[in-house]
């Protein structure tokens, strides 16, 4: 193929252009969204336009319309984000540059510009998704791109769409296997490579580093998956699937959050008791440090980067998850967190705003006046949402200045952040150390695959309290109101009227809900064998092939892959050979050439059809107008015309009026 910077200043086919300007509307339709609204409507209008120009021969814009243009769009993508580089930023930017192109595309060179510049975009929608159909628009995508690249590179006119296609899709079905190979073989480096923008990866999602009344219960209308879970062995029952989460001592009458750096002070001790569970957990984007794990988590094969905070609380050593991960864990539900409580973490446990919730303060205390035990206390706290006229509900009324106060004697409804926020405070002011908790429990199977589904619409909260002797010891208050939601899942705790529709047991069987199960089923593989293929997962996957290291890898990758292009070159090569032999226009050449070379007047190897005949033009006058003829004609009949439009006859007669 010709070099960009070797093609002749051509003005572009129409053909050519509307096919360009389609397939660049099919790879900028999916950044629209992400855009601001004024740079959408740009995009928009301006591949309109260029299609009008086209079909109705409108000149380009002036020059200094479209340098206004460029700064323009510059300054707007600079207020809008604050910066032009970054993941949105400079997605925007490009995305809103590569259609002001058009408004100076004429050439074929032109056109080669912009190919290029759609392959780099193309690669720039992985920065938002990595979902399976994502690869499949953009493998499409990238065939298309390259039915361009053959008709930037064609003479003469535009090859039917069906030839451009044909061509295009075995070039990219050619290079499929050898992507294989390098996936699979490539050794793969823990850790990044180099460093991606700080606005990468998926949007913050899920859980938030505090709560107050209301933000848990948002998250129940999500059925947006958190992280999907598959058990090696035995699964734990459903009152043990509690996925810890960030905790929080820190209490300002209303709100809870974590009061102190997750590493400030060192991760308690455990003794680890009973059952352990095994498990593989792929996390989607969350934008936070989190790795969610069953409470609660062993030290033992920890991922590489990841630590137990002081809160025994999963998290990542640096940065935060910004792309799907997997990693392994094993989690003992049966454990003894932390039998010596520090003064200073004591201190945070206890503590309340000293004018908020006075009820709430009184009753607490009035039971250890009358109760010299801490668990008496528990349950007589239990005791009271179990048979009082407390109720699970996702419409709570609004709470006022004292939401703890009002919740337990007056509204009496709410979520799980109620309950655990009501009876956290109620410990605290009868002098049990208490924390919230937040996480999720429980997930539902999927009815495919052998794995487990954790949905944001999971999100719960409970309480952590602190009793000599034993620990930190995990109470659920919520399970005293509504035990069906620790048993059976949200489904089965609320009213039928407050249930989201993929949340309602009614609605969760059937052909759909069957079809949804497959596809998750299907994004499981993908993510698990694709996204998930990082450096634990590869070197497990190739010991079962005998390559063990790093230098088995490169060994194995280098003969597979010389190999495989040995064997495409072998095939190019019979390829090129039966092609020839099939070929008329290159039959009736070769004749001439025969003829010609008789005459003292061979073709050089390095020579083309049209310099040979104007070398033997300028040899022979007398058969100049008849050999450039024929040199037209083959170029014409070989290289330009499509096999239904070819004509063989008038290339034999032009060849048959060259008579040296």
């Amino acid at each position: 193929m010709a070099r960009a910077d070797t093609l002749p200043i051509e003005r572009l086919p129409r053909a050519a252009l509307l096919r360009l300007l389609a397939v660049l509307s099919l790879v900028l339709a999916p950044h629209l969204p992400r855009l601001p609204g004024w740079a959408a409507a740009l995009v928009i209008v301006i591949l309109l336009w260029r299609t009008a120009a086209a079909l109705r021969g409108w000149p380009m814009l002036p020059g200094w319309m479209r340098v206004l243009l460029t700064i323009a769009a510059f300054a707007g993508i600079y207020l809008s984000f604050g910066r032009v580089s970054g993941q949105t930023a400079g997605v925007a930017l490009i995305t809103v540059m590569a259609a002001l192109k058009l408004t100076e595309l004429r050439t074929r060179r032109d056109m080669m510009v912009m190919v290029f510049l759609l392959y780099f975009l193309l690669i720039t929608h992985f920065l938002f998704s990595q979902e399976l159909w994502t690869a499949a628009y953009l493998l499409v995508s990238a065939t298309l791109i390259t039915a361009l690249l053959i008709d930037a590179n064609h003479p003469g006119g535009v090859l039917p769409l069906r030839v451009g296609g044909a061509m295009a899709g075995g070039m990219v079905l050619r290079a499929l296997p050898l992507m294989v190979l390098i996936f699979v073989l490539f050794p793969r480096i823990p850790g990044p490579i180099w460093g991606l923008p700080a606005d990468a990866g998926a949007a913050r999602s899920g859980l938030s580093d505090s709560m107050s009344p209301g933000e848990i219960s948002n998250l129940i209308g999500s059925e947006e998956i958190a992280f999907r879970v598959r058990f090696t062995g035995p699964v734990p029952p459903a009152r043990e699937r509690y996925w810890r989460g960030p905790s929080f001592l820190r209490f300002d009458g209303r709100k809870w959050d974590s009061g102190l750096r997750p590493l400030d002070l060192e991760a308690p001790m455990a003794e680890l008791r009973g059952p352990a569970y095994r498990y593989e957990v792929t996390l989607e984007p969350t934008r936070t440090p989190w790795l969610f794990a069953l409470d609660l988590p062993a030290r033992v094969a920890l991922p590489d980067d990841a630590v137990i905070n002081a809160d025994h609380q999963l998290v990542l050593n640096k940065g935060e998850v910004r792309e799907r991960r997997l990693y392994r864990l094993q989690s003992h539900p049966d454990y003894r967190l932390q039998a010596e409580l520090p003064t200073p973490l004591r201190t945070l446990a206890l503590a309340l705003p000293k004018t908020a919730n006075p009820r709430s303060v009184a009753l607490a205390r009035q039971w250890r006046s009358e109760t010299g035990s801490d668990a008496a206390i528990v349950e007589r706290a239990l005791r009271m949402f179990r048979e009082q006229d407390f109720h699970y509900t996702l419409q709570p009324p609004v709470l006022g200045r004292n939401p703890v106060d009002a919740f337990l004697f007056d509204t009496r409804r709410g979520f799980c952040e109620h309950y655990a926020s009501s009876f956290a405070v109620l410990m605290r002011a009868a002098g049990i150390p208490a924390r919230i908790v937040t996480g999720y429990q429980g997930g539902e199977k999927n009815a495919i695959g052998d794995y487990w589904i954790v949905r944001q619409s999971d999100a719960h909260a409970w309480t952590e309290i602190w009793l000599a002797g034993r620990g930190w010891l995990r109470v659920d208050p919520t399970a005293a109101v509504a035990p069906e939601r620790v048993e059976q899942g949200i489904g089965s705790a609320l009213a039928s009227a407050e249930l989201p529709a993929f949340l309602n047991p009614a609605l969760r069987n059937g052909f759909r809900f069957n079809l949804k199960a497959r596809w998750d089923w299907v994004n499981a593989r993908w993510n698990h064998w694709v996204l998930g293929y990082g450096p634990e997962l590869q070197a497990e996957f190739l010991r079962r092939f005998g390559i063990g290291d790093w230098s088995d890898m490169i060994l194995a990758l280098t003969v597979l892959l010389t190999l495989a292009l040995t064997v495409f070159g072998l095939l190019l090569l019979r390829r090129s050979a039966v092609s020839r032999v099939d070929d008329p226009p290159l039959r009736a050449w070769r004749r001439l050439q025969a003829r010609l070379a008789k005459a003292g007047l061979p073709q050089h190897e390095n020579e083309g059809p049209a310099d040979y005949a104007q070398r033997v033009a300028i040899a022979r006058p007398d058969l100049a107008d008849a050999v450039r003829t024929a040199a037209a004609q083959y170029i014409e009949a070989r290289y330009t015309a499509s096999d239904s439009s070819a004509d063989p006859n008038a290339l034999r007669a032009a060849i048959a009026r060259v008579k040296p």
